[in-house]
């Protein structure tokens, strides 16, 4: 595991997972929101966003979730050699961007770039959440298993499976490092 995509529906725990996996690997993570958007919301140019991602994808270790653009998503899943889907239940999704919100009243989430809009953004994340599931989720299904024989692939289909997934990370980092 040394090129690690995590990708799914808004609202689903990508960036967090993303987090605790970076400390139990060493890997360095990598928001894709944070640069993709500036702080305060405002996206970046689209050469300066591709320009970025390309230097990312050349890099030899790295964790990267979210989306950015539908071209570089499709990108990073075949440079990646590790895939985890994050593909919750729509109710999941839905409940964790109203938390997201909630909480995002009072600081900024983590992963997100400094002030920005939370209310806009919660409400473009709860637009999203269907139309992705309907348009983009089959796809990444197909892609997670047609990915199967030449890739680590992961697909997390519950809260209960993303904490399954980082407790036995946690065990293999443990057995690699001796601890």
């Amino acid at each position: 595991m040394r090129r690690v995509a995590i990708f799914g529906n808004a609202g689903g725990g990508k960036s967090t997972l993303a987090r605790r996996l970076s400390v139990l690997t060493g890997l360095p993570h990598f928001a894709i929101d944070t640069i993709r958007y500036r702080p305060g919301g405002g996206e970046v140019p689209i050469e300066e966003y591709l320009g970025r991602h390309a230097e990312l994808l050349d890099r030899p270790e790295w964790i990267m979730d979210g989306f950015g653009t539908f071209g570089t998503t499709w990108e990073r899943l075949a440079v990646a050699d590790t895939l985890i889907h994050v593909d919750l239940p729509l109710s999941t999704h839905y409940r964790w961007v109203s938390k997201r919100l909630l909480t995002g009243l009072f600081k900024t989430p983590e992963g997100w770039p400094e002030d920005s809009p939370i209310w806009r953004s919660t409400m473009n994340s709860y637009r999203t959440i269907w139309r992705c599931h309907r348009h983009l989720t089959p796809r990444y299904r197909q892609y997670v298993a047609d990915a199967a024989g030449s890739k680590r692939v992961h697909h997390l289909t519950s809260p209960a499976a993303i904490a399954a997934f980082v407790d036995t990370t946690r065990r293999q980092a443990g057995c690699a490092t001796g601890g």
